[in-house]
């Protein structure tokens, strides 16, 4: 053989050999691991390989393998935040700061019945939708759920004041199948909203047993919050029964007065429905504090009904506390209470709630957008602790980027450093679980949310002494602390107090049957 045939022969086999020893893997060392199973925490190693954990436990180092020491901090499986909003404004924060220092490393869109539509990603099928992002992902991984309010809007247009028709409701049926073979988690509905509140019981069980026949979920923003939430409860449990599918109760709460108290009224009727195989679950946020507009607070949509307004303050909330987060006929209004608002005006609390109501009306009817929001205090602290503490309830957001509400920016380290302690009966492994592997089950999201080898290499790192979130409802958007470094598919994310302008976030679609 020619001598400069055996150097280049050679010379292959030593570059191949040295290629083949050289690991891709990352191991994190010296870290406690809380592995979203909720079982108590152990110190040990994760490795990860491209996208994936690899291997958990006493685990020695490869030959030149990236070796990260962690320093005896909590290593825990990325959050699921599964009733959020910050899909609605995602060109403005690809990096996703408010999310990814909550430990948050998967969001849920489609909560509530709708999901956000923007110039970025531009239409409501989950099929363009998935394109879309694909051309142009985000940090974190986007899961949905088809929403019934925005697919009601497409098919029924202005006239959606009344039930459907057969014809409509098939045209729905169809574009929620659509949804669901191209990665939608199940259906998605908003009963307290419009066009959502005007459909019958019967309308969303033939939809949601399409979703059901692509092994999907429901969930729901019931259809009152109020006076008649035990009924909407009911209502749920029914979808879940007749459509056969597992139901989810978004952002649960008791919001009136007269209900302040009887949490496990509530949590009974759950079981009883879970012993009947009605498999159903809930999220929650950990604050007194809602969000929502200001025509939520009359079912009718009636902005002249006095009794209504009477009724507001003597169930929902008091006029101190009814805050206008966003008024835009009035900017000037915004982060007044309707009593500062009512004083302003010489009025009374009910005329003013009224006339608001009827300004935010015709400034939406004129424009087609905007009008109010409101945050409301609506709950009790023993009540949000007693639903956190169900085993069938997992955290969530309802919050967005940039918004107006602090759930957006602090909801998961609240809910960790205020609930997840001895005192309230629940511990740091359990907080860790709600934050992860229960939300992941709750919603049907397969091979996320638990440490665990062959999933997917969404994790967390973090100062359990300094998780805490700093949002408040004068400056909501300040940033929690905490986080030390974010994984999203095997990729930094958020590192040293900083995002890393990296977008490795994917479409996660739904668990097969027999997953997760």
């Amino acid at each position: 053989m020619h001598p400069a045939i055996f150097l280049f022969i050679l010379s292959i086999s030593v570059v191949t050999a040295c290629s083949q020893s050289i690991p891709t893997s990352t191991l994190m060392t010296n870290a406690v691991i809380m592995d979203g199973s909720g079982e108590p925490a152990i110190d040990g190693s994760v490795r990860i390989d491209g996208d994936r954990i690899v291997a958990v436990g006493d685990l020695a180092s490869l030959r030149n393998e990236n070796v990260i020491d962690a320093g005896g901090m909590v290593l825990a499986p990325g959050f699921i935040d599964t009733h959020s909003h910050h899909d609605e404004n995602m060109s403005e924060y690809r990096d996703m700061p408010g999310v990814v220092t909550q430990g948050v490393t998967t969001v849920v869109r489609g909560a509530d019945g709708s999901a956000g539509i923007e110039e970025f990603y531009g239409t409501v099928t989950q099929a363009d939708f998935n394109q879309s992002f694909e051309a142009s992902p985000v940090a974190v991984n986007i899961a949905s759920f088809s929403p019934h309010n925005n697919i009601r809007a497409v098919v029924m247009g202005a006239d959606f004041k009344r039930h459907a028709t057969e014809e409509e409701l098939a045209e729905m049926a169809r574009l929620v199948d659509d949804d669901m073979q191209h990665g939608a988690l199940g259906l998605g509905t908003g009963l307290e909203y419009m066009p959502g509140i005007f459909s019958s019981t019967e309308e969303v069980i033939e939809l949601s047993r399409v979703a059901s026949s692509h092994g999907g979920r429901y969930m729901s923003h019931v259809r009152d919050e109020d006076e008649f939430f035990l009924d909407a409860i009911d209502e749920v449990i029914r979808i879940g029964r007749e459509a056969d599918i597992p139901v989810h109760v978004s952002h649960i709460k008791l919001a009136d007065k007269a209900f302040w108290g009887t949490t496990e009224d509530v949590v009974d009727k759950m079981n009883a429905a879970r012993a009947e195989d009605v498999q159903i679950s809930a999220d929650i946020y950990p604050y007194l504090y809602w969000q929502s507009n200001l025509a939520i607070l009359f079912p009718e949509r009636d902005y002249t009904d006095r009794g209504v307004a009477t009724y507001t303050f003597e169930h929902t909330t008091d006029p101190e506390t009814l805050i206008i987060a966003r008024f835009e006929p009035e900017p000037s209004y915004n982060g007044l209470s309707i009593a500062e608002i009512a004083r302003l005006n010489e009025q009374d609390v009910e005329s003013t709630l009224l006339d608001l109501t009827q300004q935010a009306d015709r400034y939406l009817q004129e424009t087609g957008t905007g009008g109010a929001s409101i945050l409301a205090r609506g709950m009790q602290e023993p009540d949000v602790a007693a639903l956190m503490l169900w085993e069938h309830t997992n955290i969530c957001t309802d919050g967005g980027n940039g918004g107006a509400h602090p759930r957006g920016y602090g909801a998961f380290p609240r809910f960790f450093s205020r609930f997840a302690t001895a005192r309230s009966g629940i511990s740091s492994e359990q907080g860790i679980a709600k934050m992860s592997s229960v939300a992941a089950r709750n919603v049907g999201i397969g091979e996320r949310g638990s440490i665990e080898a062959g999933f997917f290499a969404d994790l967390v790192l973090l100062d359990p002494d300094e998780f805490k979130d700093r949002a408040t409802f004068e400056a909501p958007n300040v940033l929690s602390t905490g986080v030390i470094t974010v994984w999203v598919n095997g990729e930094i994310v958020y590192e040293d107090g900083e995002t890393t302008g990296v977008f490795p976030g994917r479409i996660v679609s739904r668990a097969e049957p027999g997953g997760q």
